[in-house]
């Protein structure tokens, strides 16, 4: 059996060949949209759009909620997921997935089983991913987790030195990964979410809740990414 060093390294590299792919594709798109516009002046319109829209990512981060510069401890590799959980003071809990519905109206209120939510009806369109500085719609979050993403939502009262923190570690590895401030309404100070696509139809929504800020957060929060990340019961790259 694979150890799981070696099972953590093949998803890395998975993720890597995806994430390539991805930035391939794009890269494709935007010469041919460059073609077709007109060179040079569509491409200094573009630029000048992604300048404004804060870089590469789906997330809207100014700076202001989620500023720069920050720093985090050294996040330890091959802790399982209950045990980083427990060394930070979290706490994990499971949610049998009920619905995968798709609803045609963004503001509509749909009730959830947890705070924030891990899974079950939401928007027809996802959010993107990315950093954001005012969180999306929550019915939209939910599509994205559907997506296999992992989402680490955020107080948004923490002191700026935390939230540079958060920051910082989402910068590091922002594959299929969100970071939102919370208008769920959530007990912990950090929260993170997931869904999964076992058992099948509609799989299982997994929610790690940390009511403490301290330097074994980082190793729960990336031991639930390895666990869960691109999992998600309609995988999209």
């Amino acid at each position: 059996m694979a150890s799981r060093r070696e099972q953590k390294d093949k998803l890395r590299a998975e993720r890597e060949a995806r994430e390539a792919a991805a930035k391939a594709s794009t890269r494709r798109r935007q010469l041919i949209g460059y073609g077709v516009g007109g060179g040079i002046a569509l491409v200094a319109v573009i630029v000048v759009a992604v300048l404004l829209a804060g870089g590469g990512s789906g997330g809207s981060a100014s700076g202001d909620v989620l500023p720069s510069g920050g720093s985090y401890a050294a996040v330890e590799d091959d802790v399982p997921v209950a045990e980083a959980a427990r060394a930070a003071g979290c706490e994990l809990r499971d949610f049998r997935a009920t619905s995968r519905e798709h609803v045609a109206d963004i503001d509509q209120t749909i009730e959830y089983e947890s705070k924030p939510p891990t899974s079950g009806r939401h928007y027809q369109v996802a959010a993107e991913d990315g950093a954001y500085d005012e969180s999306p719609k929550v019915i939209q979050l939910v599509h994205t987790l559907e997506h296999g993403r992992i989402i680490i939502w955020f107080k948004k009262n923490l002191p700026a030195d935390q939230r540079a923190a958060l920051k910082k570690y989402f910068d590091d590895d922002s594959y299929q990964m969100v970071l939102v401030p919370d208008t769920t309404g959530m007990k912990g100070k950090v929260s993170v979410t997931a869904w999964n696509r076992d058992p099948v139809p509609n799989g299982t929504g997994r929610l790690l809740t940390c009511p403490q800020f301290n330097d074994e957060l980082f190793t729960a929060i990336e031991s639930f990414k390895d666990e869960h990340r691109s999992r998600g019961p309609e995988p999209v790259p």
